[in-house]
């Protein structure tokens, strides 16, 4: 069975594709990896979805069997294992987890000795190993490691836990039955914040309590509820799955995009001084670009994928004119200068809580005062239109491109980084096809929620334009 990699590696349906049989398969793909790189030592981890804890030893038990010394972390979000890897100076990390997917699926995520997801290129790496017979060797050594406090110390260090004392603001976490329930009680109890810390779904549960561990507003009815009569200006910080991805819900039960998340991570970065490049995909609001401006940084757009800013990321370890502030996706994940080139939805809740409790302003304030000061009004949505039949991705792209205007919109830049998107004053509108399911994803970004409904409907039809029928006809 071939088995097929994508972001980080390798996931698929559990007893279907993801058995302990191919976990094995790409467990030994990986080892060989290492053992090529002069590596000796792997970090293997797990979330709370289904079996975890036994694929994560079959993985532990074939990398061991080759040669490697192996540490076993037990149940840890995915950015504690990265930074575990780089603290540790371990040649790489298996985190296994499916993140914010389904709970009928699990998956085998590579991380690099840099503490990171993996770059393309270590992907292609395992990927060509894939059922190359590894040479006998000496079995390694396995044991076992707690990192959470020395991890939430780490966090102490890149936070100021002085400001959240004083601000005396109540902690909400929902973990969404994800690995790092419990996680962010145990930051306040390290940092005698002496704060009330509210904890939801923090119980882990394979199935995610019926929903996708994804934080988007879908999945957060719980939240919701729990917030509605929370007093402003506290928040709820929402971590997925695995928690590298961040969400957040206000007072009152309003959710807060990734993308307003984003602009006011960056400012509250930018007005404690720190410099360095912003990196944001191509999918991401338009205000980034502005809000950059505004305090002097460069932007550099990517594809979509973390991927890529990890690369960015790394080559700013390299030559510090390169240096990264901040990267960041439409899906929530951001990385910080300072942390490992990896998404981190706990420090990003943290630094989120630190801005409120630094300015005292609400998270929905924060941003308004942002959309004053860049001249930006934000209104966004995400479509993943699941197609009816096959797709004529080149037909599609090619008339996309060739778009001059969008309702009343001029396009001004056709940008084809990774799909097409079109850009025009005041936001954009964005067609991705996925390389790997019949979606294709639609974005759009407008001066108001009736242009983000009618360019989405727009995108909608022209998608469907290029979209052969299967389905028989009766």
């Amino acid at each position: 069975m071939k088995l097929t990699f994508g972001t980080d590696g390798w996931r698929d349906v559990i007893a279907e594709g993801f058995t302990v049989a191919n976990v094995r398969r790409v467990a030994q793909a990986h080892a060989s990896t290492i053992l090529a790189s002069g590596g000796q030592h792997v970090l293997v981890a797990h979330d709370t979805r289904f079996l975890g804890e036994r694929f994560a030893r079959a993985a532990a038990d074939t990398l061991q069997n080759v040669g490697l010394n192996v540490t076993l972390l037990g149940t840890v979000p995915t950015p504690a294992l990265s930074w575990a890897v780089r603290d540790l100076r371990a040649a790489g990390g298996i985190m296994i987890t499916a993140s914010h997917n389904p709970s009928p699926y699990q998956g085998y995520k590579l991380k690099g000795p840099y503490g990171g997801g993996a770059t393309p290129a270590l992907v292609a790496q395992v990927q060509a190993q894939m059922d190359v017979p590894v040479e006998a060797r000496q079995p390694g050594r396995q044991d076992a490691a707690d990192i959470r406090l020395p991890y939430l110390h780490a966090l102490g260090r890149l936070i100021d836990p002085a400001a959240l004392r004083r601000a005396a603001l109540p902690l909400y976490h929902d973990a969404m039955h994800g690995a790092a329930g419990g996680w962010l009680r145990s930051f306040a109890d390290i940092h005698n914040l002496q704060v009330p810390v509210h904890e939801l779904r923090a119980i882990p549960d394979p199935l995610f309590g019926g929903v996708n561990p994804e934080p988007i507003p879908s999945n957060l009815e719980v939240t919701r509820r729990a917030m509605q009569d929370a007093a402003r200006p506290t928040f709820a910080m929402v971590t997925d799955g695995d928690a590298d991805r961040i969400g957040a819900v206000l007072a009152g039960g309003q959710y807060f995009n990734s993308h307003q998340i984003f602009a006011v991570l960056l400012h509250h970065l930018a007005r404690r001084g720190l410099r360095g490049r912003v990196v944001k995909t191509v999918s991401t609001s338009g205000i980034i670009d502005r809000l950059a401006a505004l305090h002097g940084l460069e932007v550099v757009q990517t594809p979509v994928g973390f991927k890529y800013i990890t690369e960015a990321f790394l080559a700013g370890e390299s030559d510090p004119a390169q240096r990264v502030l901040i990267g960041g996706e439409e899906s929530g994940g951001i990385g910080i200068q300072g942390h490992v080139p990896e998404r981190d939805g706990l420090l990003n809740g943290l630094l989120l809580q630190e801005a409120v409790a630094v300015t005292g302003m609400g998270l929905d304030d924060q941003f308004a005062e942002i959309e004053r000061l860049t001249g930006w009004s934000h209104h966004y949505d995400r479509l993943d239109l699941h197609l009816p039949g096959e797709l004529d991705r080149l037909s599609l792209l090619e008339d996309a491109g060739q778009q001059r205007r969008l309702l009343n919109h001029v396009i001004e830049e056709v940008v084809t980084l990774d799909g097409v998107k079109l850009s025009f004053p005041g936001g954009f509108a964005m067609i991705r096809p996925s390389g790997t399911e019949p979606v294709v994803r639609l974005y759009v970004e407008a001066p108001s929620p009736s242009d983000v409904a009618l360019l989405l409907d727009k995108l909608r039809v022209l998608t469907l334009k290029h979209t052969r029928d299967n389905f028989p006809k009766n």
